[in-house]
C-alpha cells in the first residue's frame, strides 16, 4: 500500500504539482465505496432551450420509396451526435426498422427527426419528461419499451451495419 501512495505522489507531482502537497483537489479514492456511492446528487437534466439559434425546420421527403426511407431512417438512428440517442436509436432501428410498414416508417421519421432537441427524444423514451401527444404513438411506446431492456441486452456499441435483421 506504501509503495502505491508513493507512486501515486510521483504521478501526482509529473501531472499536478498541487496534489503532491495534498493542496487544490481532494484526494483519489482507492476504495470501491467512491465508484458505488449512493449519495451522489441525481444528474441534472440538460434542457438548453435557446430560442436565439435558429434551427432549420425538418422538412418531410414526398413520395420517397420505402426502402429508400428505411435505409436513411438506419443512417440517422445510428448519426444523432449524442452517443445515449446513438446506441438507443442505432439498437432499435437494427431490431425493429426492418418489419416496420410505411404508417410505422413515417411515425418513426417524424419521431427522430421533428424534434429539435435530441435530448427531449431521450428523456422521453426514458420516462424523465412525458411525451407530447403528437409523438405519443405505437413507435414511442416500441421504443420505451426496448429502452427498458427487460432482455438485459449489452447496447454499448453500434450493433453491425451490415448483420442480418433479427
Amino acid at each position: 500500500l506504501r509503495r502505491n501512495f508513493t507512486m501515486f505522489r510521483i504521478l501526482a507531482v509529473r501531472i499536478r504539482p498541487a496534489l503532491a502537497n495534498g493542496h487544490g483537489s481532494r484526494m483519489i479514492s482507492t476504495g470501491t465505496s467512491a465508484c458505488y456511492s449512493n449519495e451522489r446528487p441525481p444528474t441534472p437534466m440538460i434542457d438548453l432551450e435557446d430560442k436565439s439559434i435558429p434551427i432549420p425546420e425538418y422538412k418531410e421527403k414526398k413520395n420517397e420509396p420505402l426502402q429508400l426511407q428505411k435505409s436513411r431512417l438506419l443512417y440517422q438512428s445510428r448519426k444523432r451526435g449524442m452517443l445515449e440517442n446513438g446506441l438507443l436509436l442505432s439498437t432499435f432501428a437494427a431490431k425493429h426498422l426492418h418489419g416496420m410498414d410505411s404508417a410505422q416508417t413515417k411515425l418513426y421519421d417524424r419521431l427522430i427527426n421533428l424534434p429539435s432537441n435530441d435530448w427531449d427524444i431521450y428523456y422521453w423514451a426514458t420516462g424523465v419528461k412525458a411525451t407530447p401527444k403528437e409523438y405519443d404513438n405505437e413507435i414511442m411506446s416500441m421504443l420505451k419499451d426496448h429502452v427498458k431492456n427487460n432482455n438485459r441486452e449489452q447496447r454499448f456499441m453500434q450493433p453491425d451495419l451490415y448483420a442480418k435483421a433479427n
